[in-house]
């Protein structure tokens, strides 16, 4: 009996981009098609191009590929949670839509699952990306090292290939601020790199904006991790220590030296470090505040416009409004 593939590729800007990639994930499956079979489920997360049009077509032509189209744009990770919730395969496999994650080294990827080993991440001798890029990727590897906890020898990326049990942990988080290594990494610990390419990007540039970025960073430590709130506490309790101990020194030395001035600069740059202080701690804590009320609200992960795939009744594609 043949093991199932299901690749999972969340579109955006990549209208030229991704039959490219779709033929040569069939390309290299087809080289060890007496062992395996395979689906393709891409996911447009409303892009602001022609993309969703390209993958009706490839929908229309082949019984692997299904597409889904969603409402609007709701981020990298929430389209991947889409793909998740449609795969069907026993090893699931995501990967970007603009080349750079090179198809034809899946199995490198595939071949280390094992009973060892539940999740394999690719990871890149020389990144392709652009410096400001390059500088996300390292601050999300600092993030993830010390708030969720990972392996400081880990790399994670966004090409990685995964057990059918590891996907059905991940999809059963509901909440609306998905972050698929805190996901994964919670989800089992069996986890391992391996060493390919990266190429460059065939047409185009990231589409990872500071604010995309920053909001990556923030999902991570608010939906994965209580440790920004305990720095909080540790932050508070530091300063207050240091505040005290400044005020005895203040009262000695003026016992000591009753000509000694009183600082009204000293006492301004105290107050305004400390309040601050106080108003950063305040803004994490409504940060996660904020976000347990829109999670209470039951704001979605994502919205299907439309499913697309093969109706192999009568060889034309099958469309679903949602």
């Amino acid at each position: 009996m043949k093991t199932k593939l299901s690749f999972v590729i969340p579109c955006y800007g990549s209208e030229h981009t991704i039959s490219s990639v779709v033929d040569e994930i069939k390309a290299t499956v087809k080289t060890r098609e007496d062992r395996y079979d395979y689906e393709i489920i891409l996911v447009s997360d409303h892009s602001p191009d022609n993309v969703f049009s390209v993958i009706e077509e490839l929908a229309k032509n082949d019984k692997h590929i299904t597409g889904v189209e969603l409402a609007r744009n709701f981020g990298q990770h929430s389209a991947i949670l889409a793909g998740f919730h449609n795969i069907t395969g026993d090893i699931v496999v995501c990967l970007d839509d603009d080349g750079q994650t090179p198809a034809n080294q899946m199995f490198k990827l595939i071949d280390c699952l094992d009973d060892e080993c539940d999740v394999v991440f690719a990871r890149y001798e020389s990144k392709k990306h652009s410096l400001f890029r390059n500088f996300g990727s390292y601050i999300n590897d600092l993030m993830a090292r010390y708030l969720i906890d990972k392996p400081k020898e880990l790399k994670i990326m966004s090409y990685f290939a995964c057990k059918r049990y590891v996907a059905d942990e991940v999809v059963r988080y509901r909440n609306p601020y998905p972050y698929m290594s805190g996901l994964l990494l919670r989800a089992t610990k069996n986890i391992k790199n391996v060493t390919i390419e990266h190429r460059d990007r065939l047409e185009g540039e990231s589409g990872y904006s500071l604010n995309k970025l920053l909001s990556l960073w923030v999902n991570g430590f608010t939906s994965f991790s209580v440790k920004p709130l305990r720095a909080a506490t540790f932050i508070g309790c530091t300063s207050s220590v240091v505040g005290f101990i400044y005020g005895i020194y203040i009262i000695i030395n003026k016992l000591i030296n009753p000509a000694t001035p009183l600082g009204y600069s000293s006492m301004m740059a105290a107050f305004l470090f400390i309040g601050g202080v106080m108003m950063i701690m305040l803004g994490i804590i409504g940060e996660y505040v904020g976000r347990i009320y829109i999670s209470l609200n039951e704001a979605p992960q994502y919205v299907v416009r439309r499913k697309v795939s093969y109706d192999a009744s009568s060889g034309k594609k099958g469309e679903k409004e949602q």
